[in-house]
């Protein structure tokens, strides 16, 4: 258990995000003229090579602090209002702190995704000074399997140290579907999510075309016992990942390049993960008349979109303009990725 301090701490912190939180959606819903989550990687290699996984190599060196920097500025400069660090594997980069520090100088809210195999107690209390604000960990199944290392077993004590010293909100992911060998493992890692006081999303694994497909029936009973455990959180919200795990498209308005960018090593803004090339413009270049003409874009891989991440920011602007601008939106389908659903005891803002 965490001493006092920390419990203090961590509850004057969850406040003071919660604050922070509403008036990101409170802009938000006043403008559209700024971009409200972006996910930046600042390090593309990876210590593992998880089979679902196409974000990763094992041989990139890190971006440099000082581009990092150039590129915060500039999101902030956009008026964002969250960036996610992601990977690869975010914690081999080895200024990761100075770089959470920088999106924190800004008043900008900083998540971080990691496999979790690099924390420590002392490392955990470093992000902690560096003012993170939210951490994902992806775990997979309960024991180890040619799909995927990130297992209960070889994490929990990970999971017992964020427990102790974590002033952050921490989040832990498991997925389900194609290829997953104990759907069950989803739950039994959600449980004990929960009984650390964290929350805990999952995530449904599409087949290597990309495209759409129903779970099975044992499935579809891993995803209800999952959305019971999310029954008084904001997942209630998300209710496009009932057709994706049906198989069935969503009928929605991706505000992708515009509410949410993705921002690849290269410094090039893209749609997504899973769209990387649509724009495939410089962020530096990157303006309002950017954003304002992504806004109005339609995408045609949207029906089929698994990325929850990009429908969650698009909700805050589900009831504004229709999307009738044709410019260079992706017609290419989208690639296989994960959707997440949210069962939790206190707020996240995080995406896939």
């Amino acid at each position: 258990m965490a001493d006092s301090g920390i419990r203090i701490r961590r509850k004057l912190k969850a406040a003071h995000r919660t604050f922070r939180e509403l008036k990101m959606i409170a802009k938000g819903l006043l403008s559209t003229d700024h971009p409200i989550q972006v996910h930046i990687i600042p390090m593309r290699r990876c210590n593992l090579s998880c089979a679902y996984c196409n974000e990763y190599d094992d041989f990139s060196d890190p971006v440099p602090l000082e581009e990092m920097y150039r590129r915060i500025d500039k999101l902030a400069a956009l008026g964002t209002t969250l960036v996610t660090i992601s990977g690869g594997e975010t914690l081999l980069h080895p200024q990761l702190d100075d770089i959470i520090s920088r999106i924190r100088s800004h008043g900008i809210i900083a998540g971080l995704i990691t496999n979790g195999y690099l924390l420590t107690p002392q490392r955990i209390q470093q992000l902690n000074k560096a003012g993170l604000d939210h951490l994902q960990i992806s775990i997979d199944n309960v024991k180890p399997d040619d799909v995927s290392k990130k297992s209960l077993k070889v994490l929990d004590k990970k999971l017992q140290w964020l427990r102790e010293h974590a002033e952050f909100h921490v989040n832990i992911n498991s997925v389900i579907g194609a290829g997953v060998k104990e759907q069950w493992d989803a739950v039994t890692i959600g449980k004990r999510a929960v009984e650390l006081g964290f929350t805990s999303t999952v995530g449904i694994i599409h087949d290597g075309t990309g495209q759409l497909r129903p779970l099975d029936r044992h499935a579809q009973t891993v995803f209800s016992e999952m959305k019971k455990l999310g029954k008084h959180s904001y997942a209630r919200f998300n209710h496009f990942q009932n057709n994706i795990a049906l198989g069935k498209p969503n009928e929605w308005r991706c505000r992708a390049g515009a509410r949410y960018l993705y921002i690849c090593e290269n410094g090039l803004v893209h749609y997504c993960s899973q769209q990387r090339g649509y724009p495939g413009v410089p962020l530096a270049g990157y303006t309002i008349a950017d954003v304002r003409r992504e806004f109005l874009t339609p995408k045609s891989c949207a029906p089929n979109c698994t990325i929850s991440c990009v429908h969650q920011t698009s909700l805050v602007d589900f009831w504004r303009k229709p999307q009738n601008l044709q410019t260079h939106a992706s017609s290419h389908p989208a690639q296989p990725e994960l959707v997440q659903i949210e069962a939790q005891q206190e707020e996240s803002v995080m995406g896939d």
